[in-house]
């Protein structure tokens, strides 16, 4: 997979971008496990992507929610057996 982050906002720790291969659409949030720092990618549709990218801030509660666990179904990658914990 090639992710290619289109929008980043640090202040509010998340990304959007596309993935390069499949063409999907993304909103990545960092985590960690304790012993290593990574993303995690869920998926929106194009409509999604286009509001989220003209008000980012539209995103936010959507990433909250990503950090609450409650978007799992929407993880591009499944989640290994020590999955890290939204930073």
């Amino acid at each position: 997979m090639q992710f290619r982050d289109i929008i980043v906002r640090p202040e509010h720790m998340f990304t959007l971008g596309v993935e390069q291969i499949s063409g999907r659409f993304y909103v990545s949030i960092p985590v960690s496990n304790g012993m290593v720092d990574y993303e995690e990618y869920y998926e929106i549709d194009r409509v999604t992507f286009d509001l989220f990218s003209h008000d980012p801030d539209a995103a936010l509660p959507f990433v909250s929610r990503c950090r609450r666990r409650e978007l799992d179904g929407l993880l591009i990658i499944p989640p290994g057996t020590n999955r890290g914990a939204a930073i």
